[in-house]
């Protein structure tokens, strides 16, 4: 009997030692560049920008060539794990400034904690530019593709912003929306880049889940707000990018699949 429920816990305690060292091999085989930081501001509560020079790592500024890519950094303190960030700035900032931009949420007893708590100047180690991005070619050529509905929770903004100044052809298209939900708008960043990413074609619909009295806007839940407004008029030319939370892209997916969209035109960055 004790050996029988032995067997299961011998098999999962295989199955995590072998996850565990498949990821130690990853982290000493990802090569990692020393850049430092230009800037740490608040971007919105508990939310921080983040400026790192690239200027001096060609091959690390190259790395990153598509909306929605993502890397690994890396801070000095040896006890810190190696975090995961999704590059906010477009492709060509990396190319004509030397720059690599991000949102980072500050969330407490992590490494991008103490990486908010950093200063101008301190040293952090960064991986090449990962991940296929969002692949806008699926949902291209723009006269094909006249609705591109585009959703994102929280820090999930970070790579959409990407993709809004990277530019995708919104101007060309008849309905691009951005569904970006918050908190509250004290959460919401890029508050100052929405005028020009609506001239540049994209109509922005901030959802708030809990707004103060004065908020006439959308509220509770993207997926919810999107589900009260809907207004796919072919789901044929109809394509979607989704960053966030598991529950709004799982939802929002099962909604516009059921809706007529081909899956493989709802775009995702991992």
């Amino acid at each position: 009997m004790i050996l029988s429920r032995l067997k299961p816990l011998r098999h999962h305690l295989c199955r995590r030692s072998l996850a565990l060292s498949a990821a130690a091999v990853r982290q000493e085989s990802t090569i990692w560049t020393p850049t430092r930081l230009l800037k740490v501001t608040p971007a919105a509560e508990s939310h921080f920008h983040i400026t790192i020079d690239v200027s001096d790592s060609p091959d690390l500024a190259s790395s990153y060539t598509k909306a929605g890519q993502y890397l690994q950094l890396r801070l000095q303190d040896p006890y810190a794990r190696p975090t995961f960030l999704a590059i906010a700035s477009p492709p060509s900032i990396a190319a004509s400034r030397g720059v690599f931009e991000f949102l980072v949420k500050s969330i407490a007893g992590s490494t991008a904690e103490l990486l908010c708590g950093l200063q101008r100047g301190d040293v952090v180690e960064l991986s090449t530019a990962i991940g296929n991005g969002f692949d806008i070619d699926k949902i291209s050529p723009p006269e094909n593709y006249q609705t591109v509905l585009i959703f994102a929770t929280g820090s999930g903004i970070s790579p959409i912003r990407s993709l809004i100044e990277a530019g995708f052809g919104a101007d060309k298209r008849a309905d691009v929306r951005l569904y970006y939900g918050a908190r509250n708008l004290s959460r919401m960043a890029y508050q100052e880049r929405f005028r020009d990413w609506e001239s540049s074609g994209v109509d922005i619909v901030p959802v708030l889940s809990k707004p103060d009295d004065s908020w006439t806007g959308e509220r509770g839940f993207v997926q919810a707000a999107f589900a009260r407004a809907k207004r796919i008029l072919n789901p044929q030319s109809t394509g979607a990018v989704l960053c966030g939370r598991r529950q709004m892209t799982e939802e929002v997916t099962s909604m516009l699949v059921s809706d007529g969209v081909a899956s493989d035109k709802i775009l995702k960055n991992f």
